[in-house]
This record gives structure tokens, sequence and C-alpha cells, in this order.
């Protein structure tokens, strides 16, 4: 029995478009790397965001008119989270790989079961605790130097991940409550307004100065942010924030082929070790998590599992 939420997706319909999501998101390390070369970080947060809040707006206006006050809260956070996640990324990506930061923030994916399980106050399984352990492992192989320390650019992604993963959960339960349509749009328009005020802070606020800056900044804004965070919550309404970070583990597949078609970033065999292994720690990690929460949720619609 397929699951669908009310006026949602059906599960095949929702995998589907995470999948495409995961894999636009991939071009958005490489994307990044780009526009950080001419515009600080604040100050790319608030263009990709805010044009895609214009435009998506412009696109839902009629919409848009049935917001409630709650959506707008909800809406916050989550724009609050965004900020967060995208602020630590695009400082860290300056000092990075494209494909390191991909693998990287591909962590989310292990983190999201373990912030659900203490959610529900029940401890990770031994499948669980594997595949932590194995991801730990590849993130040593790809990101540890002779001094086995982080650089600082890995550290900020590894931060950004965390940050990935609260904003993963916290939309698998805000999306329940509200129009998730709504929420993505408002969503982007708050992480915009986060991102202007904190550059006005913290930077000398910029704009990209030729046709190849402002492509990547157009990329971000209608490819990864207009689509990807407005479909997001629209996708997630109809599955599990489990399942979601699984399929978001195509992201830093996708990001590394990108980075080596157009940036030239290559992985050396200790890196591409780890690089499997972060890949194999996550699906090892999530696919446990996925199984039992359709189990749950089939229970609790009476159907027997």
């Amino acid at each position: 029995m397929e699951k669908s939420g009310a006026k949602g997706l059906t599960s095949t319909a929702a995998d589907i478009l995470l999948a495409v999501i995961a894999c636009a998101w991939g071009s958005s390390y490489l994307l990044m790397k780009v526009g950080t070369g001419a515009v600080p970080p604040f100050s790319l947060i608030a263009l990709r965001f805010g044009i895609a809040f214009l435009v998506v707006g412009a696109i839902f206006f009629r919409r848009l008119g049935k917001t409630r006050p709650s959506t707008l809260v909800r809406a916050a956070v989550l724009g609050l989270l965004m900020f967060a996640l995208f602020g630590f990324l695009m400082t860290g990506i300056g000092q990075t790989s494209a494909s390191n930061a991909g693998f990287l923030t591909s962590l989310a994916v292990v983190f999201v079961p373990i912030i659900n399980a203490a959610l529900r106050r029940r401890a990770p399984g031994a499948r669980m605790t594997a595949g932590v352990a194995v991801t730990l492992a590849g993130i040593a192989l790809l990101s540890l130097h002779g001094s086995l320390t982080l650089s600082s650019g890995d550290a900020l992604c590894v931060m950004g991940s965390i940050f990935y993963a609260i904003f993963i959960v916290a939309t698998d339960r805000l999306s329940a409550k509200e129009d998730p349509l709504l929420l993505g749009v408002w969503q982007l328009g708050f992480a915009a307004l986060f991102g202007l005020v904190a550059t006005n802070l913290f930077e000398v606020p910029a704009l990209p100065a030729d046709p190849i800056h402002w492509g990547a900044v157009l990329g971000l804004a209608l490819v990864c942010s207009a689509f990807g965070f407005v479909a997001q919550p629209v996708a997630q309404r109809s599955t599990t924030a489990e399942h979601a970070a699984l399929l978001f583990a195509l992201e830093p597949v996708s990001s590394a082929i990108l980075a080596f078609a157009f940036l030239g970033e290559t992985l050396s065999a200790r890196g591409m070790l780890g690089a499997v292994l972060v890949v194999a720690g996550v699906l090892v990690a999530s696919v446990p998590a996925r199984r039992a929460a359709d189990v749950s949720r089939r229970r609790e619609q009476g159907v027997r599992a």
C-alpha cells in the first residue's frame, strides 16, 4: 500500500521527486564554489534565496494570500535553519573542495536517524551504530590530514551537515501541520532576510561582477532553491525523514561527478575509499530506520506489515 499525504503525493512519486531534488542539489556545490569566488557567503545566501523567493512568490501569488500566521512562524524557523546550514557550508566550501563538501554534508543522512532516535527516546540499533562507525571511518580517510585534524573548511561543512539534519527533521514535522507549498515558499524569504541582515553586519555586501558568477547565482536561485526547497516539503509530507535523508545520499555522488567534469577535481585512492565508505555507511544507517518507520506507519493505519 502506497502512503500518500492529504492532497499529497504517493510514496513512489515522493521518492522520485526527492531523488531529482538530490541530484539538483548536487550541482549546488559546484555553483557555490564558483559563486563564493566573487561574492561573500552571506551576500550569496541573500541573493540566491531572495531571487528564488521573488520568482516562486510571483508564480504562487494567489496561493500566498491563504498564508496563516502559524505558517509564517514555522517558515521562519525553517528559514533560520536554512540560513545556518548554508552559512557554515558556504564559508567552508571556500576552504575545501566541492566534492569534499558534498560528501561531508552527506553526514546528515546519519545524523537524521540519530536526532529522531533522541526525540523518540529510543537508542539507535546495532546496524545504525555500525553505519555511523563506517561513515566516520570514511570521513577520516576523506578529510583527516597528517595531523589527524579536520581542515577548517571540512569542519565547517560537518557543522553544516548537522544543521542540514536538523532542517530535514524540522521539515518532516512542520510540513505535516501546514500547507507544504506555502511553507516552502516563505522559508526562502526568511532565509534571504537572515542572509541580508548577516551580510550587512559581518560583510561588505557585493553583487556578481560578470556573467559567469551571475550564472552561478541564478543556478543556485532557480534550480537549487526555487525548485529544490519548495518541492522538498511537498515531497517530505508523503514519506519519512529517514527515507528522505537516504535519498539525499545521491547528492554527494552528483556533486563529485560535476566537480570532476567542470572543476577538474579528483580524489586520491584514499579519498575514493573514504567516499565509498561514507556512502556505504549512510546507506547502512538509514535503510533499517526506513523499514522500521514503514512498519510503524502501517501499524498506525491498521495495515498488516
